[in-house]
């Protein structure tokens, strides 16, 4: 298994516009977590960028994760890059 670390933007009203998809999106995260696919995810103070880290086969692989998220889909992150990464510590 190889890890991914995950940067993105939200979108100006993310606050308001993710509050009906909210849960749907927690309880999936949290699925992946217990599946050990999820590191960590998270906003940054105010909301502006989304971080995460994952651990799976391929970059495809958290690439259609990503997409499959209802806050991709409903344009709550408006735009996110995946790179694979080297954990040296």
């Amino acid at each position: 298994m190889a890890r991914f670390v995950l940067w993105g933007t939200y979108c100006s009203n993310a606050l308001e516009k993710r509050t009906p998809f909210r849960e749907e999106h927690l309880s999936r995260l949290k699925s992946l977590k217990q599946q050990g696919t999820l590191i960590t995810l998270g906003p940054t103070e105010g909301s502006t960028h989304v971080f995460g880290i994952f651990e799976a086969e391929n970059l495809t692989t958290v690439r259609d994760l990503v997409e499959s998220d209802v806050y991709w889909k409903q344009g709550i992150w408006t735009n996110v890059e995946v790179y694979p990464w080297i954990q040296a510590f």
